[in-house]
């Protein structure tokens, strides 16, 4: 048990889209966003647990063509999310942008997200607990991992809010807000150097 806690922090707390653009929104556009964003984050995050627990994921990505569809996907929706981020502390460059990423957006990112299928089919299908009952086995294991992700995740959405708390100058919370997006769009392309 102790192998599928450690492996489960180290790959949560590893920086990918969901806890960077997790900041990023705390940072940009408050708490109260933050908070719906955490939830749309953390319903996906069960949502992709049970697809690669249920075989749905393998299934869909088993195939190329469905897996690279995925991957535009989540670039271009990462690179939305980026840019809606680097240009919040601009009203003029916001306008251009339809909502604030509020739940559907957390939502969405989790079940397009490469990195939250990783960490899942790693946590689900590896480290075996419990060799007599596969549902107690899965249980545990989505206990525990919900147990790490949730204070993980509420832990950058609150150095986000407090980057906007401080009262920096408009001048440091745009570059605050350039280095979330940076930081986003190089998930991306880490991602897809990793799938094509």
């Amino acid at each position: 048990m102790f192998e599928f806690i450690l492996a489960s922090v180290l790959l949560i707390i590893t920086p990918g889209p969901g806890v960077l653009s997790l900041a990023g929104v705390g940072s940009a556009f408050g708490f109260k966003s933050g908070v719906r964003y955490f939830l749309g984050l953390f319903i996906g995050h069960n949502l992709v647990g049970f697809f690669v627990v249920s075989g749905l994921a393998a299934l869909l990505l088993g195939s190329p063509l469905i897996r690279t569809i995925l991957m535009i996907l989540s670039s271009a929706y990462l690179i939305y999310l980026a840019s809606s981020i680097a240009f919040s502390g601009n009203k003029i460059g916001f306008k251009a942008y339809s909502h604030i990423p509020g739940l559907k957006s957390g939502l969405l990112l989790q079940i397009i997200n490469p990195k939250a299928y990783v960490v899942s089919t790693t946590m689900y299908s590896g480290f075996v607990m419990i060799e007599s009952s596969l549902i107690l086995e899965v249980l545990l294991k989505c206990l525990i991992a919900n147990l790490i992700w949730i204070p993980v995740h509420i832990l950058w959405l609150y150095l986000g809010v407090v980057i906007k708390s401080l009262e920096l100058t408009t001048k440091i919370q745009k570059l605050i807000n350039y280095f979330m997006a940076v930081s986003m769009i190089s998930v991306v392309f880490l991602a897809m150097l990793t799938t094509f």
